[in-house]
């Protein structure tokens, strides 16, 4: 970055992350497999919690299995670093994990530099990112926005519940509501992720400093009718589950014309049709919603919306509706002091860099409640993530780890 000082080391990071994408990988479909509490994400996050401790650096994990890292003195508020660890099924090699591994790269950097901090850095791996069951389980833990009820009543789309998935591999459910920081204790959080859009490829521009997160809401719907015959059933007489989804899916552009915005998003993309066979009348649809945007008033006007033209096209085809919200994060605008710093660190060190918000959900958003929160992007090759063609180059990787680097050096008051 044309300044003297600490430096990523690249091909070092490129081996951590290869050693974090040795779990969960599928060989067929060249994706990645560790969803929230599964095995492979378990497996790698004591892994993970291992490298941390080859480095040494104090390591712990909390109730929801959080892994920390702490750099520099014992005592007092830290300056948090890292993203999560979890993936969706068949997912990128870059969402999340990168963040995890520029985190601790950091670090190594900074100790190969011979830096100390003044205010203690911790690297985080957090937990249950990806919403397998509904929120971002791990940094919400953090800022203490879960409760005994939602834990009990959280269940992921195959209809595990989340006490059990914790059980099976440990936790005490009860034990995330013990998670939570207290106010004072991390100074500032820094995240560095892949872009998961198209904007910064299109623009040629390496760097991308988001200042507010959309929110995402959450919801299942359930449409019940009357499994049939296929062939005796005559159309006029069918209450066909999957035909009132369609409709309702179909509503999905007009919707975000006339009450959305340019940042509105709402995506059906889990579905489950019963009996699920060619020859039978579907007679239940179980299905997500996904309503995304940086207004929240904007999310909650699309959600109810939405809900009407359910009800509508539910009493359209005779079949009966369920709406239930499995969890509702609203936007976060990120702290602007943070976005000003590091807006500063790309100029100085010739960056381009474009102010943005993120139509994805971060933990960043969430700890914004907790303390000042900033949140670096690096291009997404084509704009695609959540998916085995995931990509961004190294050479836009090195730049944002350098990026976060710097800022870290400076949060931090390192000093040799």
């Amino acid at each position: 970055m044309g300044q003297p000082g600490p430096r990523i080391d690249t091909e070092r990071l490129k081996a951590l992350l290869a050693g974090v994408n040795r779990f969960g990988f599928d060989a067929a479909t060249g994706g990645f497999n560790r969803p929230g509490f599964s095995r492979a994400d378990i497996e790698c996050r004591r892994w993970f919690a291992d490298a941390l401790r080859a480095d040494g650096l104090k390591v712990w994990t909390d109730g929801v299995f959080n892994v920390f890292g702490r750099f520099g003195p014992e005592d007092g508020p830290c300056v948090m670093a890292g993203s999560h660890l979890d993936t969706v099924v068949d997912g990128g090699a870059f969402d999340g994990a990168l963040g995890t591994c520029v985190a601790l790269e950091c670090v190594r950097a900074m100790k190969d530099a011979g830096l100390l901090p003044k205010t203690a850095i911790e690297v985080v791996a957090t937990s249950e990112e990806e919403g397998r069951f509904g929120g971002m389980l791990g940094s919400q833990a953090l800022v203490g926005e879960v409760s005994a009820e939602w834990i009990a009543a959280a269940v992921d789309a195959e209809g595990i519940a989340l006490s059990d998935a914790m059980a099976a591999v440990g936790l005490a459910p009860e034990d995330a509501l013990k998670a939570a920081r207290p106010k004072g204790s991390v100074a500032a959080f820094l995240e560095l992720h892949i872009e998961q859009g198209p904007v910064l490829e299109a623009e040629g521009l390496p760097i991308g400093i988001a200042g507010e997160v959309s929110g995402v809401c959450y919801l299942e719907l359930v449409l019940s009718g009357v499994a049939n015959h296929s062939g005796t059933t005559p159309m006029h007489l069918r209450a066909d589950a999957f035909a009132g989804l369609a409709e309702l899916s179909g509503t999905v552009p007009g919707l975000i014309r006339e009450h959305g915005t340019d940042q509105s998003r709402v995506t059906i993309g889990h579905v489950e049709l019963s009996p699920n066979h060619p020859h039978t009348i579907p007679g239940r649809a179980v299905f997500s919603v996904i309503l995304r945007d940086t207004s929240e008033a904007v999310m909650r006007v699309l959600k109810a919306r939405f809900q009407e033209s359910a009800q509508a096209v539910a009493a359209r085809h005779g079949l009966s509706l369920r709406s239930a919200e499995r969890s509702f994060l609203p936007p976060v605008r990120l702290d602007v002091a943070i976005a000003d710093r590091l807006a500063a660190l790309a100029r100085r060190h010739g960056l381009p860099a474009l102010r943005m918000p993120s139509g994805a959900g971060h933990d960043a958003q969430t700890m914004q409640r907790l303390c000042p929160s900033g949140l670096i992007f690096v291009p997404s090759r084509g704009g695609i993530s959540h998916s085995p063609d995931e990509h961004s180059d190294w050479q836009d990787i090195e730049k944002g780890a350098n990026l976060m680097l710097q800022a870290l050096v400076e949060l931090s008051g390192s000093a040799i």
